[in-house]
């Protein structure tokens, strides 16, 4: 991998030092990156999301997805008074593309931005017959591909549909949480590219970080509670009938 003029002044002076570790495939290693001082998570801002699927481009030019495979992906919801606990829920190649016009009804529309939920006691991690799915100290479930049997115990086992089998590596994928990026400071590619902030990486252990002061006067929540996998995907604004 080539180092360009741009990666060059993005890395200056700090992150340049966690370059070497990067290109090798441990990140964690960076000696200035200091995992225990970390746990990562999503806020999702729904009444943010407008469905124009510059989230799930950027994570497919990022992390080389293949075509029809999703890391993250969006969804639009259609809620009226005789669908309210059964909703219309639309996803078009993913919301790559965005989406077609929305009829024009009584009913409600919205857009739910979907990715894996980082949990901290992840279902995926349990069913792993040879430990290749691991949570990372700073919180990051992550595939150990060198490892994985490419089984799908992992596949079936999210309760969130956020893994596949990659087709031509056959092995389990799914979103890492940009931890090649997040390990040198940088944001999730979907983050940086998402024009209105509806997806904001947080720290849960940095005391600065916006996350704290945002709690502090809103409520989030997270999809399918009743699982209690200690999901670190947050939504705030998530309508009732979102599953």
């Amino acid at each position: 991998m080539n180092l360009s003029r741009r990666h060059f002044l993005v890395l200056m002076p700090a992150a340049a030092i966690a370059w070497k570790s990067v290109l090798a495939g441990t990140p964690e290693q960076a000696e200035n990156y200091k995992m225990s001082e970390h746990w990562w998570g999503m806020l999702i801002d729904v009444p943010k999301c407008i469905g124009c699927g510059n989230c799930v481009r950027a994570c497919a030019a990022e992390n080389d997805v293949p075509d029809g495979y999703f890391r993250t992906w969006v969804e639009r919801y259609h809620v009226s008074d005789e669908n309210m606990t059964n909703p219309e829920v639309i996803s078009p190649d993913g919301g790559k593309e965005g989406f077609p016009v929305a009829k024009e009804d009584e009913g409600k529309y919205f857009f739910v931005p979907k990715m894996c939920n980082h949990c901290a006691d992840s279902p995926c991690t349990q069913v792993c017959p040879v430990g290749a799915t691991f949570v990372t100290p700073d919180g990051v479930v992550l595939v150990d591909q060198k490892y994985c049997l490419g089984c799908a115990y992992c596949v079936q086992a999210c309760p969130y549909g956020c893994r596949y089998i990659h087709p031509e590596k056959k092995v389990a994928d799914k979103c890492t949480l940009c931890y090649h990026r997040i390990t040198k400071g940088l944001t999730t590619a979907c983050a940086e590219n998402c024009p209105t902030g509806a997806r904001q990486l947080v720290d849960l252990k940095n005391p600065k970080d916006p996350i704290h002061e945002f709690l502090k006067t809103h409520s989030v929540q997270v999809l399918k509670p009743q699982m209690a996998t200690g999901a670190k995907a947050y939504y705030y604004g998530l309508d009732g009938s979102v599953r």
